[in-house]
């Protein structure tokens, strides 16, 4: 089982996680949703954005069915980068893997170019001439980019890692009042 995160954040010190597990790439089909909302997440602080975001990632990761010790997922997909720029400095993904015990691939997929970033990372998908950019930690970055080619969706960017978007997103707005 292969796992997508993300995380939105609300406009005070909130955030909401989203993973959704998956067998097969090529599908479309999520074998398992988890939502967390997170009351109070660190501030954001320039080159430690894995302080924020690491801990809401961990949390969804330990909500599956089995977790945290007995079951792994066999990957992990998240927003971002797992190395960054040119020197590979640890980014998000890096700081997840280590504290994983490096005992499950990590996958980044990022959106926009972060200053330095290999052209080798670029994957290009659904016919878009913006790339998606793809870093991992635990297995090949070029096995990593063929995974990420895989996966299911006519887009740039792949169904499961929307939909994990689209709901970390949902559950991060604010509840309208009821009008009943």
């Amino acid at each position: 089982m292969h796992v997508a995160v993300d995380v939105a954040y609300g406009a005070d010190e909130s955030a909401a996680v989203a993973g959704i597990a998956f067998a097969d790439p090529s599908s479309g089909t999520a074998a398992g949703t988890i939502v967390r909302r997170i009351a109070t997440v660190r501030p954001y602080r320039p080159g430690h954005f894995y302080e924020r975001e690491l801990p809401c990632i961990l949390a969804v990761l330990e909500a599956f069915p089995g977790r945290p010790e007995t079951i792994l997922p066999e990957s992990i997909l998240i927003d971002g980068y797992v190395t960054l720029g040119a020197e590979r400095r640890d980014g998000l993904g890096m700081h997840l893997f280590r504290t994983l015990g490096e005992a499950v691939p990590v996958i980044g997929v990022a959106k926009s170019r972060f200053r330095g970033t290999p052209a080798e990372t670029q994957v290009l998908r659904g016919g878009s001439a913006r790339p998606l950019y793809v870093t991992s930690a635990g297995m090949d970055e070029a096995a990593a980019r063929g995974f990420v080619l895989s996966m299911h969706g006519a887009h740039r960017i792949p169904t499961l890692l929307a939909a994990a978007d689209r709901a970390c997103r949902m559950a991060e707005r604010p509840c309208a009042p009821d009008s009943g």
